[in-house]
């Protein structure tokens, strides 16, 4: 169906709602809207795909969805940005979740077209209000700069910018990942970037290595086949050679203790993406 979103889009979310209903508080990330966003299609998607995964490994990867997130959204408050681009925005729910840092800043949600059509009906349907400062822009990432897009849609290049591009990496060409990235390293100085890639095989856990078994052959059964991991070493030449300075690369034992110390349950993020935030200087 052309009009249909990212399917991985769509797990994200889901992943993100049943974090929260399947575990007890404190929440990493609290998206009380992600289920809404997808609606009842989340049911039949749970059922279907859950038994495939064990539970643990299961709950290691929500966990991780909704750290990548909160990640991103820590940095974007650290800083002092005036305008916060999500590459690949599926059904974030930033815009909604935290009308606290929505008042200072311009939100462009960037999102494939049929992605975006698909987000906004479900706005729609469900009565979520728009803000003037939610800008939504439409690209197809195979035919149109995001550059080219994103100075259409009102973006300021000599404004700092946070871009929050995490879930989407793993899906990509070294190709790709290099041109986005060089992309970004042409915004202001002091902008920032989110973003998540695939760790090489080497670098997963148990768990983490059995959810790339049972997920590489679903991502590619719905046409959004994983690639490769990336060795750190490589990952953080690749950022210094698009004119970037990584400033922040956790492993999951710091993700673990800034986001899931005071639990007690032992839910902790798989080690199948890692989160890397890197400048322009």
């Amino acid at each position: 169906m052309e009009s249909a979103p990212s399917r991985t889009a769509i797990f994200a979310a889901i992943s993100r709602g049943l974090f929260r209903l399947e575990t007890a508080s404190p929440w990493v990330l609290d998206d009380v809207l992600a289920l809404v966003l997808v609606g009842p299609l989340w049911q039949q998607l749970r059922d279907q795909f859950d038994p495939l995964f064990p539970g643990p490994v299961r709950l290691e990867a929500r966990a991780a969805v909704c750290t990548r997130s909160r990640y991103a959204e820590d940095r974007l408050a650290a800083g002092a940005f005036t305008q916060y681009v999500i590459l690949g925005a599926g059904l974030d729910s930033f815009a909604w979740r935290r009308p606290d840092l929505l008042g200072s800043l311009t939100v462009f949600e960037v999102d494939h077209p049929a992605s975006q059509v698909w987000k906004l009906e479900r706005v729609k349907e469900i009565g979520l209000p728009l803000n003037p400062s939610q800008v939504f822009v439409p690209v197809d990432f195979e035919a149109e700069p995001v550059r080219d897009a994103l100075g259409a849609a009102g973006f300021d290049w000599t404004q700092p910018a946070m871009f929050c591009w995490t879930g989407v990496a793993p899906y990509l060409t070294a190709q790709a990942i290099e041109s986005t990235l060089r992309t970004i390293a042409a915004a202001a100085p002091g902008s920032e970037v989110v973003f998540s890639y695939l760790a090489e095989d080497a670098a997963l856990d148990d768990a983490s290595t059995e959810y790339a078994r049972i997920y590489t052959p679903i991502a590619a059964s719905v046409g959004e086949p994983l690639q490769p991991g990336w060795p750190v070493s490589e990952i953080e030449s690749l950022v210094s050679r698009c004119g970037l300075k990584v400033v922040d690369h956790p492993t999951r034992a710091e993700l673990q203790q800034r986001y899931f110390a005071d639990r007690t349950d032992g839910v902790r993020p798989y080690t199948f993406e890692t989160l890397v935030a890197a400048r322009v200087i």
